[in-house]
């Protein structure tokens, strides 16, 4: 049973509306974003239209700041935007659709002169308006203007997308579109363009001999743009030529672009046509291929009725990337007892790998299925290759070391003194405190292991992390504060 000092909303609420009040006050004091926030809250009470009005005030409040907003501000901010999205979305959208199309259209308009004055490398502005993208769909659902109406607020807005805010907007708003809205999103895309002359074309540059005109860089992005509008809209449709058809003969041979062709044909019953589509993709490019193509090329071989070649090439797949993911399909399709052979042959062909990160990630991952042959593949490959450990690959040795620390505490340890050593001789301060936490884990470690075999004993290695880094007085400081023995006395 949970304390009753325990924060949760339960245990605010027996304090009673007046003391809650009082504190949400004193904690709004200098809070301009809390106070937005409560604000809304009272707004909201008074009814949608209320709310309609006070979300529409603030956006054009933020639509008229030119205030930098950097990165010490940009999550505050990044809330106040977030709070009138959800306004928008759980507050007015029930009640009147219409009015929550016109405050969402209204919001993403904000992208472009927000973006300009924000640092947002932690990308929560992006969050903020990717979700908020994706919230006009289901508001124009509910909204259910008219689909010429919407098609022409869709084109504006995908020709204005500097930002990428509206990336994806074609396949959002489809079903609020419906086949005439994209019939006529289509017709407008595919219609003549006015150009100005040359003799009013700017030009900003040249290329050796040849101009170099601002039109030349507008009109290559605009067809770009509507090339890969008419693209969405032929996905939209099931048009699978007229997808394909976006794409040049070079582009096609692409591994990730390959198998979304042969995807699409394959999804139209179309099999053949998709086993040539992903295969075309050039030999030279093998460096590129993805677990998609692979997955996509074993689904075509599958629909095609051609088993035993694709069983092959999922072992082809796991030789090549050590995938888990292959190797487990390829073990379920073969007959009883046959998988026991071939997950040896797996396992021996993973102990073989150029890479031994690699290969420990792929044991550890399988130990996790439970296998603790894995596990004592893992510990033997860590001893085996010992010095090929990069102790800076953190990611992946320290939760081997916890994974085989039970069973075969030496190689626990090796990959434990790994990143310490990385951290010591690079001088990595900042990750100090994790390098002491390592040492007091391989002190726990030493009284189980029975013999070191050529590797150094516990009290030998620490004494000479003494001698050649007895200097870095941060780290020693850390190892003091452990929860362990000797380590670090007399330093």
């Amino acid at each position: 049973m949970a304390s009753k000092k325990t924060l949760n909303a339960k245990n605010l609420e027996a304090l009673g509306a007046a003391k809650l009040a009082a504190l949400l006050i004193e904690i709004s004091t200098g809070d301009a974003t809390a106070k937005r926030r409560l604000r809304l809250e009272l707004v909201a009470a008074q009814g949608p239209d209320e709310v309609a009005g006070e979300v529409r005030k603030r956006l054009l409040t933020i639509g008229q700041s030119c205030s930098f907003v950097d990165w010490r501000n940009i999550r505050s901010f990044a809330q106040d935007l977030g709070a009138q999205r959800r306004a928008i979305v759980e507050q007015v959208a029930p009640h009147d659709g219409s009015a929550a199309l016109e405050l969402m259209w209204r919001f993403m308009g904000l992208a472009d002169s927000i973006y300009e004055r924000c640092d947002d490398g932690s990308g929560t502005v992006s969050d903020v308006f990717e979700n908020a993208c994706h919230g006009l769909g289901e508001i124009a659902m509910m909204a259910k203007p008219d689909p010429a109406s919407l098609a022409e607020q869709v084109l504006a807005s995908i020709q204005d997308n500097d930002y990428g805010q509206y990336d994806g907007l074609i396949e959002i708003m489809a079903p609020a579109l419906g086949p005439s809205g994209l019939d006529y999103l289509k017709a407008q895309l595919e219609a003549p363009a006015n150009s100005r002359s040359s003799a009013e074309r700017d030009t900003i540059g040249r290329d050796g001999k040849i101009p170099v005109n601002a039109d030349d860089i507008d009109e290559s992005w605009r067809a770009r743009t509507i090339s890969m509008a008419l693209q969405a809209i032929a996905d939209v449709q099931g048009d699978v030529d007229g997808f394909i058809a976006h794409y040049d003969n070079t582009t096609r041979k692409l591994p990730n672009i390959a198998a979304a062709i042969a995807r699409r044909l394959l999804d139209a019953d179309r099999a053949e046509e998709a086993l040539a589509a992903v295969e075309a993709t050039e030999e030279q490019r093998a460096g590129q291929i993805t677990f998609e193509w692979e997955q996509t090329r074993l689904d075509v071989l599958e629909a095609l009725g051609r088993i035993e070649e694709a069983q092959a090439f999922r072992w082809v797949c796991f030789e090549r990337s050590l995938s888990i993911e292959h190797l487990r399909a390829y073990l379920k399709r073969l007959p009883d007892f046959e998988d026991i052979d071939a997950e040896k042959r797996a396992f021996d062909h993973a102990a073989a790998h150029s890479n031994l990160l690699e290969a420990l990630a792929f044991f550890i991952d399988w130990a996790d299925l439970r296998s603790s042959t894995a596990v004592d593949r893992a510990a033997a490959l860590v001893v085996q290759r010992k010095q090929e450990l990069d102790g800076d690959h953190y990611e992946i040795l320290t939760p081997a070391s916890a994974a085989v620390a039970a069973r075969h505490p030496l190689a626990a340890t090796l990959m434990l003194r790994a990143m310490i050593d990385f951290s010591l001789q690079r001088g990595r301060s900042s990750r100090y405190r994790h390098a002491a936490r390592h040492l007091a884990e391989c002190e726990r470690l030493a009284v189980s292991i029975e013999d070191f075999g050529v590797f150094e004993a516990h009290d030998v290695y620490v004494a000479r992390l003494k001698q050649e880094h007895g200097r870095k007085s941060s780290f020693w400081s850390e190892v003091a504060i452990q929860p362990q023995g000797s380590i670090g006395r007399g330093v």
